[in-house]
C-alpha cells in the first residue's frame, strides 16, 4: 500500500521549488547524533554506562571513535564529564547525562520502536515498561491538547519571530 499524504506545507513553504530548507532543525541536530556510533553512545547512556571503556566495549568501536564521539557529546553538551577516582588509581572521569541529553530520549525511543516494528523478524529482544506499572511504553505525536496527531494532520508554517531576525 502507497501513502501519497504528507504534512501541510503553510503559505511561502507551499511551493517546495521556492524555498530551501535553510537552518533546518534536524540537519543541525543530525550534525551532533547523525552517526551510529553517535546514537548507541547516547543508548549506553541512557542505559547507566558512564565509564570510556564501557562505551567503547558496548558500543562495539574502536577507543578512538569512542573518544572522538564522546568528546562531541560533551562539547555539545549531551553528556558531562565528572571526576573519579578509584583508590591508588589516577583521576579518571566518567561521562553523565545532562538535561540535553536526557531530552534525546525521545528520539532514541523512536528508533528503538521503529526498529522493533520494522526490523525485528523473530520478535522484539527488549520491552519499554513503565517501572512502577508495568504497562509498555512508546513514543507517540500528541499535540499540546493532548490528541495523537497524524502526519497529515500536522502543518508547517514559517516561525514569523525567528524568520525576521535572521
Amino acid at each position: 500500500m502507497m501513502y501519497a499524504m504528507a504534512a501541510v506545507m503553510e503559505g511561502p513553504l507551499a511551493d517546495l521549488r521556492a524555498w530551501k530548507p535553510t537552518h533546518c532543525s534536524i540537519a543541525r541536530a543530525l550534525e551532533i547524533v547523525g552517526t551510529r556510533s553517535a546514537l548507541l553512545l547516547m543508548r549506553e547512556a541512557y542505559y547507566g554506562t558512564t565509564r570510556f571503556d564501557g562505551f567503547a566495549e558496548r558500543v562495539g568501536v574502536t577507543e578512538a571513535v569512542a573518544a572522538k564521539q564522546l568528546r562531541k557529546l560533551v562539547e555539545h553538551g549531551l553528556l558531562e564529564k565528572q571526576p573519579y577516582r578509584e583508590e591508588g588509581q589516577r583521576t579518571r572521569h566518567e561521562y553523565v547525562l545532562t538535561q540535553m541529553g536526557r531530552d534525546l530520549l525521545p528520539v532514541i525511543l523512536a528508533l528503538w520502536q521503529w526498529g522493533d516494528k520494522y526490523q525485528q523478524d523473530d520478535g522484539v529482544p527488549l520491552l519499554l515498561v513503565e517501572d512502577s506499572t508495568g504497562s509498555p511504553v512508546n513514543v507517540q505525536i500528541r499535540s499540546a491538547a493532548g490528541s495523537e496527531v497524524g502526519l497529515e494532520d500536522i502543518r508547517v508554517r514559517v516561525n514569523r519571530d525567528a524568520y525576521l531576525s535572521r
